[in-house]
């Protein structure tokens, strides 16, 4: 660990520089990104485009400073997704005082890899929940009711999409790291698992279309998650300490016996 203790103001004012460098980046690339942020538009736009009906796939907005807001938004949002490198590493330096010498030494691995699994995460979104999602929304129109989807509202459905399947897929890291700070074990996971299949139903059924394929491309991915950060934890968590007769210290005291 650190070899002395900060003041807790110290820490503060850390975590301030950290979070001012990251707004001075994501400011800096959203600027960059206004410049083609029709093009941006167009391309998240796309999965909704293509389940349109052909004499209807356009769509609108409703308020005068919509269609500004709607590029100002995209533009910080391509942003973020480009200076998630940084984010990251923000992050990690800010933690970093707090780790073990050898614990400081995987920054790099931590970037990369938080920053794939968070864009894999937001690409099974795009590419695979997008196209199911849309299609069944899609299909209650009629010759009477027509679809006009406004770019506010379609922005606002993608973007909480596309963030909850990136978070989501940062499960396997974060159990990695707390695994290895001993706050987790895959006993622990294990025990309950139960638990958290029904929570990743009841997180599907809240972000995702209400339909059931939608709802299981969310929850799939998230409970073969849950087993991946099982293995991880298993893998690379802290060993356990075990007493005088070899039991498990921390499931003795649990009244539990290994499975």
């Amino acid at each position: 660990m650190a070899d002395e203790k900060l003041p807790f103001t110290t820490h503060l004012e850390e975590l301030r520089r950290r979070v001012i460098i990251c707004v001075v980046t994501v400011s800096l690339v959203s600027l960059v990104c206004y410049a083609f942020k029709e093009k941006i538009f167009e391309f998240v736009a796309i999965p909704l485009v293509a389940s349109l009906p052909e004499d209807n796939s356009w769509m609108i907005f409703t308020g005068v400073t919509e269609a500004f807001f709607t590029y100002l938004k995209i533009s910080v949002l391509a942003g973020i997704f480009i200076s998630l490198p940084m984010i990251f590493y923000q992050l990690w330096a800010f933690i970093a005082p707090g780790l073990y010498s050898q614990e400081k030494k995987v920054v790099v691995p931590f970037v990369i890899f938080s920053t794939l699994f968070f864009v894999t995460g937001a690409s099974f979104g795009y590419f695979v929940v997008f196209p199911f999602g849309f299609q069944f929304l899609l299909s209650f129109a009629t010759d009477v009711i027509r679809p006009f989807p406004s770019l506010k509202e379609y922005l606002s459905f993608a973007t909480k999409l596309l963030v909850a399947f990136g978070l989501v897929f940062e499960l396997p890291l974060i159990t990695y790291f707390f695994a290895k700070l001993g706050i987790i074990t895959h006993r622990t996971l294990a025990r309950n698992r139960r638990y958290f299949i029904v929570g990743a139903f009841i997180i599907s059924a809240a972000l995702t279309p209400p339909d059931v394929v939608t709802q299981l491309l969310m929850a799939g991915p998230i409970l073969i998650l849950f087993e991946i950060s099982v293995l991880v934890a298993k893998v690379f968590g802290r060993k356990p300490l075990t007493d005088e007769s070899g039991e498990l210290a921390d499931e003795k005291k649990s009244g539990t016996t290994p499975g």
